[in-house]
């Protein structure tokens, strides 16, 4: 049986580095990439074809949520699976709305991670226990039975609200994605109506308050 092909995605070298280090010693894991953010692992994707992304949410640009979006909307089959730090709530409801098939806390991956690579690999949904309690509980920013208007956005819309609350320009934004300026001004604007904002700060202020953006990332 050929070995599972992993790329793995991160902002941070060093934290790739010990994920490698950590799956090397398994015959039936193979490491073929490492991406520093979510464009730079979409085009990874696309060129190595892997059977599982280890990613983590929070990186400059596209972050998990965002690339786990666009990797669906491309058809990809390599299944996702989120190694993050956070175990917030909207981030876990999110992404598993946007297809990821295992969520691991960094700081009890350890020898879990290698398991938890050939579950998703082969059809399974891994959540870390202390990520699913979180998942399951109620609460949030949202109140119960209101709808979230962010979940109103288009997954296009989506990524839009990620890189305009990063600070990226209309320019910036269109070159992450692929679009013409035109095309991610339209988006800023249907964002920016979907979600009763008037300004960049509200916008801003907004993604932090839903987790779209953190203030430490």
């Amino acid at each position: 049986m050929s070995a599972i092909r992993i790329l793995i995605v991160d902002d941070h070298a060093i934290l790739r580095e010990g994920v490698r280090a950590l799956l090397k010693v398994h015959e039936d894991l193979e490491v073929v990439g490492e991406a520093g953010d979510g464009q730079e692992a979409l085009a990874a994707v696309a060129r190595l074809d892997p059977d599982v992304v280890v990613m983590d949410i929070a990186m400059p640009g596209l972050g998990g949520i965002e690339t786990s979006l666009e990797l669906k909307r491309q058809g990809r089959r390599a299944r996702v699976l989120i190694l993050s730090q956070y175990d917030d709530r909207e981030y876990v409801r999110r992404l598993l709305k946007a297809g990821v098939s295992g969520y691991v806390l960094k700081r009890s991956a350890g020898a879990e991670l290698a398991g938890a690579i050939r579950a998703v690999h082969g059809g399974g949904l891994v959540l870390d226990p202390a990520v699913a309690r979180v998942a399951m509980s109620e609460g949030g920013p949202v109140a119960p039975g209101q709808a979230d208007p962010y979940d109103g956005l288009t997954d296009r819309e989506k990524q839009v609200l990620k890189l305009v609350a990063d600070g990226k320009s209309n320019k910036e934004v269109a070159e992450v994605l692929g679009i013409s300026v035109k095309t991610a001004m339209t988006h800023r604007e249907h964002v920016m109506e979907k979600l009763g904002l008037h300004n960049r700060t509200e916008l801003v202020r907004f993604a932090i308050k839903r987790g779209v953006v953190r203030v430490d990332e």
